[in-house]
Order: structure tokens, then sequence, then C-alpha cells
């Protein structure tokens, strides 16, 4: 390391939040801009510590200790090659993962732990803004087809390792955009869609052919698909909503939170003047406590909300990590986002029971209890029954899987007891030639966790595709427990 007393001279510092009354008013990135000498002082943070834990909390396997040493050395451009040897997108990392390597830094012991997630996103940003982001075509062709049906992070690192490898590569998003659950699940203020669009510009110069608006097993058979491709790579996610089937579910104003996002999404894009589903002046009720209520959370800020409630189903965590997660293993611990810095109430330990309507069939309100946590299940707290008024619910539960649509049923896939789709260590299901990568075999995950998938499967389909691959396959599948 350059300077192996760097932990020992400087804190850890990140880039400011732009004020919350300013940026409530426009739908921007919230964080303010880090200073070159900034991001190098953090950089050189990163100790000497012999063995890198980092490297075991990123799925990637990212090379952080080397990049971090680039950077304090003002290497930059070296910087973002380390960078790209192993992660394709770290401008998306860089934004939404929640950072387990910097849970797993070793520093993280006994001080505040690298910023490892900020140092990423700056190398990335400085490559994009000196024009070191250019194509990478691949140095022949194989004449192979394949088909990459879903265009999220696993479909978009699968495609463009697939490509790089010489193979004519098409990847099939229903959506009218590219970019699946980035594009119209994250909102604008967490990654601004310009984001994804430079990074489709470089795919699609490599090769890389999009075909937005089509699904597959309507508007094309899966008959028709394998046909026409000597590989199926299988990564739609997992799309299918948990729901809270309670009474009054059926009254109007309650949506789950991927029909609230998208809407204030396609406003962003120019696509709509209104959202088709508003919080402007309502007072909202968000079920979920995790990063999808955070960005139901945000998003209603900036719509207008009246008020906004949070309810979470477990007790509220401890402000620092609790001992039932010690280090290095993802710590239990309070975390506050930028949309909780702006407002609304975070209600924790609580149940919803049913919701309460008027005449006219529209949500007026809930009806909840508090609970606590024991012999394995949530308990109701005798005595804390309450009324909540509301006019808008947003279900933001997580999902429980893909959904099961015409294509799964058209290929014959198996499913795991959990409803995710099968998959071999090769990565491939029980049909042959059609592979599977990401949340759709995994089950709800992270965004890292995505891109390694669709990585290795990368590679696993260049093997079957040629014999051999030169591709790197970071991960094995495994089915993760879903959240």
């Amino acid at each position: 390391m350059g300077d192996v007393n760097g932990f020992l001279k400087h804190a850890r510092q990140t880039p400011a939040r732009r004020p919350v009354a300013v940026r409530i008013q426009d739908w921007r990135e919230v964080y303010e801009p880090f200073d070159k000498a900034s991001v190098e002082v953090q950089a050189s943070r990163c100790m000497d510590c012999g063995i890198p834990f980092c490297h075991n909390g990123c799925p990637l396997g990212n090379l952080i200790p080397e990049w971090n040493d680039l950077v304090y050395r003002d290497r930059w451009s070296d910087a973002i090659d380390r960078l790209h040897a192993t992660n394709n997108f770290p401008e998306f990392t860089g934004r939404l993962c929640p950072a387990p390597c910097e849970a797993s830094c070793v520093l993280g012991i006994s001080q505040d732990p690298v910023t490892i997630e900020q140092v990423e996103k700056e190398i990335i940003e400085n490559a994009f803004a000196q024009g070191w982001v250019r194509p990478v075509l691949p140095s022949r062709s194989t004449g192979r087809k394949v088909a990459v049906v879903g265009s999220g992070p696993a479909g978009l690192a699968a495609a463009q390792q697939l490509t790089r490898a010489g193979h004519q590569v098409t990847v099939f998003e229903r959506a009218d955009r590219i970019g699946g659950l980035l594009r119209y699940g994250i909102p604008e203020f967490k990654m601004e869609k310009r984001i994804i669009d430079r990074r489709l510009e470089q795919m699609t110069a490599e090769g890389t052919m999009f075909r937005a608006g089509v699904d597959v097993g309507v508007d094309i058979s899966a008959a028709a698909l394998q046909s026409e491709h000597d590989a199926v790579v299988l990564a739609g996610g997992a799309t299918k909503w948990r729901d809270l089937p309670i009474p009054g579910r059926e009254l109007k104003g309650i949506y789950q939170a991927m029909e609230f996002l998208p809407g204030a999404n396609r406003v962003q894009q120019g696509d709509l003047a209104e959202p088709p589903v508003t919080a402007a002046g309502k007072r909202v009720v968000i079920i979920g406590g995790g990063d999808t209520g955070a960005d139901c959370l945000g998003t209603s800020h900036r719509q207008g909300a009246a008020s906004v409630h949070q309810f979470e189903i477990m007790a509220q965590p401890p402000q620092t990590r609790a001992d039932t997660t010690p280090w290095p293993i993802w710590p239990l611990m309070m975390r506050t986002t930028s949309a909780h810095e702006e407002g609304g109430e975070r209600v924790y330990a609580v149940n919803t029971e049913r919701f309460v309507g008027d005449a006219a069939g529209n949500v007026t309100g809930l009806l909840a209890h508090e609970v606590m946590f024991s012999d394995g299940r949530f308990v109701k707290v005798e005595g804390s029954d309450f009324e909540l008024a509301c006019d808008l619910v947003l279900l933001a539960m997580g999902f429980t899987g893909p959904e099961r649509n015409n294509l799964l049923d058209e290929l014959g896939v198996d499913f795991t007891e959990r409803g995710n789709v099968a998959r071999s260590d090769e990565w491939v299901t029980n049909v042959d030639g059609v592979f599977v990568a990401g949340d759709m075999g995994r089950g709800q995950s992270l965004i890292v966790w995505a891109i390694a998938e669709g990585r290795s499967c990368a590679a696993a389909v260049d093997e079957w595709l040629t014999g051999q691959t030169s591709l790197p396959a970071p991960v094995v599948p495994t089915a993760a427990p879903q959240r």
C-alpha cells in the first residue's frame, strides 16, 4: 500500500448530501460532488491487512486493495482497468449496492471501514469523464447466437460478456426501454437514467443487440426463440411481488410498490405528464421497511405527500453492529437512507390487521397492532391496537420469485421448492441450452449478486457453445435466502 499509515491519519469521509429542502424539489441524485483529493485520501485508508476480507464480502471478488492503492497513487487509468476486470457496471454498484465489502473491511473491526463504494463510484465516473470507457470489441466471431431474456443487471452482464467472447447476442425486454428494475424500479434520485443509457451505448457499439417492447412467450414463442438461437439465458428477475391478503385489500388506493415507482420514473423519462399513481397531498403508509420502501418514501416526498408512515414488522435494530452479527458478516444495525432524512415516520414492530374504507370503496385507514418476536413467530402485543388514517397504501414487502408466465411454461423448466427456476452447477436448467442467472434462479437478492451471476453464467454458456472459455466465473449457483 502507498500509505501504510493512512488509516491512522485520516477519518472516514463521504460526500455531503444536498440540503433536504433543495433536493426534494427535484429528482437529481442526492449527493454533492466529491473532489479528487478527498477520494485519494479515502483510498489511502485501505490497510495493508494481509488478508483482505473485502474480497470475500464482495460476490464479484473486486480487487479492492489494488484499485484503492492505484487511486491513492493518482493512477486512475490503471484503477479503472482493475475495476472493470471484475465488474461490468461499477457505476450501478457504486450507487445501489449496500456494500457488503465495507461490512467485512478489516479496518471496520475497530474503526469506520474504508469508503470502498464511494471510491468505486469515483473511479468509474472519472473514467467516463476522461473518455476511457470505450467499446471492447471481440477479437473473433463464433457465429453462435445467444438470446438473453431480461435486461436487468444479470442479463446485461451476461450479454456484455458473451458479446465480447464473440457471440451474437440479443437482449429481449418486455418493457419499452432497456434496464429492467434499474430503469423503472430505482428512482431517479438514487440513479439518474442517463447512467444506464451511456453504458448501453457502449454495449451497442460492441455489438450487443437490444429488442425492447418484446414479451417473450407472448410476442415471440419460446420455440421460435430456441430455434433462432443456439443458447438462451433467462434473466427475468424475481418480479412476483409479495402481497398482503388481509380484509380490505380490495379497496382503491392500495398499490404494490412496482405499481407506484415506474410511473414516477416515466414522468422523468418524459413519457407522462403526471404519474398514474401519485402521493401528492395524500396521507401515505408504506408497508415494508427495506430499500424498496425507502424508494417509495423518497418518491412520496418529491410528489408532495401530506404525511408518510413507513411500517416494518421487525423490531428497530440497534444503532451499531448487533452482537448476533459479528464482523465480518453483514451487520444487523440501524440504517438511515437519504429518503429517511427527508421526513416521514418509521414505525417498527407493527403488523397491519385490516384496511378500512369509505362507501365509495376508497381506503381511508388501517387497523394495526404492535408485535414481538417469540419462538420463531410474531406475537401480538395485547392492548397495542391502533388506527391510522391514510389515503394511499404502498406495499413494499419484497418479491417471492419469478412470475410463472408463458415463456417458462412453454420451455418446461423445473422450479425449486422456493419457486425459482432450477439450475445445475453449470447454470443450465433441465432444458438443454437454456440457462438462468440472477434473481430468477437465485431469488430476490442484491445487484452485486446479479452482476456476478450474469458473468458466471456467461462463462458457462461460452464453454457450452465452444468447448472452452476464458471468461471469468466469480460465483457458483446457489439459492439465497429470500428476504
